[in-house]
């Protein structure tokens, strides 16, 4: 088990970490949008959907369930969410 190190990212925030991820949690907080789909999702998951430009619910229906689980950092438990905002919005899923 590695421990944690303790880091200052370019903004000045101090905080620990035990992986070599980059991201500063403080920031990452920061960032987090207060609604829509993207405020669903955990960091991880909003970092692999906004890095592979997908911001908007008619881009996300464009994927494919099976494309999006290929992301680094979104997962399956992602989907459920993702899948109830798209049918709320009268989207779904692009079929494989």
């Amino acid at each position: 088990m590695s421990s944690k190190t303790k880091r200052i990212c370019e903004k000045g925030h101090s905080y620990f970490k035990s992986s070599d991820c980059p991201t500063c949690p403080i920031c990452e907080q920061e960032r987090k949008p207060e609604s829509g789909f993207l405020s669903l999702l955990s960091a991880p998951a909003r970092r692999a959907l906004e890095n592979n430009g997908i911001t908007s619910l008619e881009t996300l229906s464009t994927y494919s369930e099976k494309e999006l689980l290929t992301f680094h950092g979104l997962g399956p438990s992602s989907i459920p969410k993702l899948k109830e905002v798209l049918a709320n919005n009268g989207l779904s899923f692009k079929k494989h």
